[in-house]
């Protein structure tokens, strides 16, 4: 999962300069005087700088309160937040991927939220990210984005290669992918080097198949059913005709590399990837971009509907952060997440996502932001929360989405079958989710 935007070269932490005098506003240091919060995020650039923006209107208001980002890439996200939280001097704030949540709160890394902000996030936001920010009943964070997979593509290139419309079923996706390869070109990518990008398309496709990643109590995998061979054998022979190639689609630490080049410079035909990387088409292809159109998840022959994978985001407080940090952190999340610190109505945290092309999941934000919403990329996602399969949050979801992306990885690099990766996969899948408990 997730995800990061271009974000090279910010390890480091970039201060957010808000200097005031103490007014009559109420302030986030009346326990512990004035305190200085640090944000953790894996974003890029311009979204590190309109934080800066946001984090700098909310010191006007409350002078005592000062926050400072710290940008990291997003292969580096978990162990940042691992190492340096354990101490109350790391990071006070930093926003996770909700499949972490259930292990940060083991160790106790996750404060939980105070009752009133724990009752905004159950008032304002949809169950289906408002519960996986939750753990055993208690809210540990602020949702914020949510995303999932469609099937982008190359509406040039099918034009070009006599395609006339996206496939609907994996029949036609075969046909397609087919009819878009050769002179160097790939006709579908499938993501290597980094797990989410590499297991939540496969899960689309096998949510799409009828299938599921774990059984209904999350507590062994689902890979040796029917559905979840039928998938691989989709990879399997997707590899065999040549319709894609592996050594196209790697990523790289920041989460974009070979596979964004190859889709942004008209060498992939088709790729399955979530609604976030909007920007970064936008900004590498240029007016290009206008030929990207996004589609349905293709149905497979056990399955009755299409459906994404979806995830959300969120942001939580560091349970080792003294009670004043706390404090001071759960106000500015409460107004960085709330109608009034954004344009119209929206939250300067929707504002952010937005501009990413990120879908936000406060009702208020979706609402606020319902015109860009309906942009011919978006639409087809927004669409597609109807129908769309939430990623476990789980004990040892983490660890069983890197055993998947082995096996996966192994059976496009062609080391072995379907039913063998399957196989595989799914005891590595046990072990992970065993030895989490």
């Amino acid at each position: 999962m997730k995800k990061a935007l271009l974000a090279a070269g910010l390890s480091a932490a970039v201060a957010l300069t808000m200097a005031g005098c103490s007014s009559g506003s109420d302030d986030g240091g009346d326990d512990g005087g004035a305190q200085k919060i640090t944000f953790l995020t894996h974003w890029g650039p311009d979204q590190v700088a309109m934080l800066e923006a946001a984090g700098d209107k909310f010191t006007e208001e409350n002078p005592d309160i000062t926050v400072e980002v710290q940008a990291v890439p997003f292969a580096n996200l978990l162990s940042t937040l691992r190492t340096q939280g354990s101490s109350p001097d790391g990071p006070t704030i930093a926003g996770i991927y909700d499949a972490w949540l259930p292990e940060l709160v083991r160790d106790k890394l996750a404060a939980p939220a105070p009752d009133d902000v724990s009752s905004e996030v159950t008032e304002n936001w949809p169950e289906a990210v408002s519960g996986p920010a939750s753990s055993d009943g208690d809210v540990y964070g602020v949702p914020n984005e949510v995303d999932l997979y469609q099937l982008n593509y190359n509406k040039a290139l099918f034009d070009e290669a006599g395609v006339s419309e996206p496939p609907a079923d994996w029949d036609a996706l075969r046909e397609d992918a087919a009819a878009l390869s050769g002179d160097g070109a790939q006709g579908i990518g499938f993501i290597t080097g980094w797990n989410s990008g590499v297991v939540h398309p496969f899960l689309s496709l096998l949510a799409s198949n009828g299938g599921t990643f774990l059984n209904e109590e999350g507590t062994a995998s689902n890979l040796t059913s029917k559905e979840a061979i039928e998938t691989a054998e989709l990879y399997e022979s997707l590899v065999k005709s040549g319709a894609t190639d592996p050594a196209m689609s790697a990523a790289n630490a920041n989460t974009t590399g070979p596979y964004l080049d190859n889709f942004v410079n008209a060498k992939t035909g088709m790729i399955i990837m979530a609604n976030w990387w909007q920007s970064s088409l936008k900004d590498g292809m240029g007016d290009a971009f206008d030929d990207v159109v996004t589609a349905p998840i293709p149905m497979g022959p056990s399955g009755s509907e299409s459906s994404s994978i979806s995830y959300s985001w969120m942001t939580m407080v560091n349970g080792k952060a003294d009670d004043a940090k706390q404090k001071a952190a759960w106000k500015f999340l409460s107004w960085l997440n709330g109608p009034k610190s954004g344009e119209s109505g929206s939250s300067a945290m929707a504002d952010i996502l937005v501009s990413m092309g990120i879908l936000p999941s406060r009702t208020s934000d979706v609402e606020a932001h319902g015109d860009a919403l309906a942009s011919p990329f978006l639409s087809s996602y927004v669409s597609a929360l109807d129908t769309a399969t939430p990623f476990p949050t789980v004990l040892g979801a983490p660890a069983a989405t890197d055993a998947l992306q082995r096996q996966l990885e192994a059976l496009l690099n062609g080391q072995v079958d379907a039913k063998t990766a399957m196989e595989n996969a799914a005891g590595d899948v046990d072990s992970a989710l065993e030895s989490a408990q």
